[in-house]
Parts: structure tokens; C-alpha cells; sequence
């Protein structure tokens, strides 16, 4: 029977692995503040994804593009000191390192130093890439891969669009896991494509994989927290699943508030000092 047990912690890489090996789902959630993330330190939650999607859903950009290593940094740190004892997995923001595996090794090392993460995600399969990944390994940086819809490539995917269509794709997406299991990594983030072929993808691996919009069959699921919760009401793709509409709750919350203070009902006795 698959070891679904919520007290077994992932601390290391190895740990991962092994949840794989006994057939554990693992989750994972963005966050990107010590407040929520000492709330995800509350609960079951399997690992943390510090992402640079908040350059979507915190800076309120369109794209990931604009978030900095700095940027990134910062965020890492506030998780880190909410959530001191789940995994951290922090990306390597656009700019950090595509020029070429001595670029990528340094912002690597520098995330890990400088916010504890004890990971580092980085997008694509290019050789440089490659090179990045058995390079940090070596130097004792876990790394996890991203691959099918890489959001830093999205000019060049024609936007958020689902990836693996044809067969000539499809053999090139499970050619480049293939090639980061290879090169040292530990996981893979598969995003929007086929069940179908990341349920192919997690059977050929002995890695970790790990699926946004890419079906049941990956070895652990990531979703933006953000989304989750339900924040954004306007913004449902297929692959997400509101487990609550707080933004209806807030709206409500906020509301209140400002009517009692018009009316003069806040603050009352039992909100005043003596």
C-alpha cells in the first residue's frame, strides 16, 4: 500500500525519492511571505514553491519576467523565517541564468546561501542548462527541473498554451526529462500538457515528477496558492481547483469594517482601553 503518511517530512532530496518509490503523492504550494508561509507551516502541506510567478501574483505583472534574483531573494527569506522546517524549493527568476551554466551556477549558489532554500528550480533543457544542473548538484545544490510549459518562454510558446501536442513534441518533452534526471535533478515540474504524456514521463523517470495542468498521474501536484484559495475569482483555467473563495470573504470583511466605522460602531468599549 502506497505510504500516504502526512508526518513523513521531506528534509532531503532522498526523501523525495523514496516518496516516489512507495507510491506517496506529495503537494506542493507557491507562497511568498512569512505571514501565509507560517500558516503552511500549520498544516500538511508537503513543500513550498517560492515561484516567480509572483511577478504575476504579487508585483501584478503579466508575466514572470520582470522578478529579480534580489527580488526572489527577499521573498525566499520571508518563507524561510515563516516556514523553518518545510522544504523550500526557490526558482531562479529569467535573467539569472540564461546566459550560459557559469551564470546559473552563481545565482544558484547565491539563492541557496543567501534564503536557505533547499532547492532551486530553473526552466528548460538546453544544453547550458544541462551542463547548470550537474554543475549545482555537484557543488550541493538540489536542483528540480520545469519543462512543457516553460512560463519564461512564453513569447516564444505563443502563450500560455498547452504543450505536447504532437507526437514530435511529446518525444522531445520525455527526451528532455530523460536528459535532467541525467544531468542531477531530483524532480521535474510538468506543466500543461497531456495526462497521457506525463503519466509516460513519471513511468520512465526514477525522479520525482511534479504536475501543474498535467494530469493525475504525476508523482506530486503543485497549484498556486493564490488560486487555491480563490483570490482571483476571474481566473480559472481547467487545471485549478478553488478549495475556497476568500476573495468574496475579504470583499465582505472589508466591507464591514468600513460600514462600522461610518456608523460608529468601531471602534466600541470592548475594543477601547480604559
Amino acid at each position: 500500500m502506497p505510504d500516504q503518511n502526512p508526518s513523513t517530512a521531506l528534509r532531503y532530496p532522498a526523501h523525495w525519492l523514496a516518496a516516489k518509490a512507495s507510491g506517496r503523492k506529495l503537494s506542493v504550494l507557491t507562497c511568498y511571505d512569512a505571514g501565509m508561509a507560517g500558516l503552511l507551516a500549520q498544516t500538511d502541506l508537503d513543500a513550498i514553491l517560492v515561484g516567480d510567478s509572483l511577478a504575476m501574483v504579487v508585483q501584478g505583472h503579466d508575466s514572470t519576467l520582470p522578478v529579480t534574483l534580489d527580488e526572489m531573494t527577499y521573498h525566499c527569506r520571508m518563507v524561510r523565517r515563516g516556514a523553518p522546517d518545510k522544504f523550500i524549493i526557490g526558482d531562479l527568476p529569467f535573467g539569472s541564468f540564461q546566459v550560459n551554466a557559469d551564470e546559473a551556477v552563481r545565482s544558484g549558489l547565491a539563492l541557496m546561501k543567501a534564503a536557505a532554500v533547499d532547492a532551486v528550480k530553473l526552466e528548460g533543457a538546453s544544453p547550458h542548462i544541462l551542463e547548470a544542473v550537474q554543475r549545482l548538484k555537484s557543488a550541493g545544490v538540489p536542483v528540480v527541473g520545469h519543462i512543457g510549459l516553460t512560463p519564461q518562454s512564453f513569447r516564444e510558446h505563443a502563450g500560455f498554451k498547452l504543450q505536447g501536442k504532437t507526437k514530435t513534441d511529446q518525444a522531445r518533452i520525455l527526451a528532455e526529462a530523460r536528459a535532467l534526471q541525467t544531468a542531477g535533478a531530483f524532480a521535474i515540474v510538468l506543466e500543461l500538457m497531456p495526462s497521457s504524456l506525463a503519466a509516460e514521463i513519471t513511468r520512465a523517470l526514477e525522479i520525482v515528477t511534479i504536475g501543474i495542468g498535467a494530469g493525475p498521474d504525476c508523482d506530486a501536484q503543485v497549484l498556486v496558492l493564490h488560486d487555491l484559495l480563490g483570490l482571483f475569482e476571474d481566473f480559472k483555467p481547467r487545471h485549478v481547483k478553488h478549495y475556497a473563495t476568500l476573495a468574496s470573504v475579504i470583499r465582505t470583511a472589508v466591507n464591514g469594517y468600513h460600514n462600522d466605522v461610518h456608523q460608529g460602531r468601531f471602534p466600541d468599549d470592548e475594543h477601547s482601553f480604559a
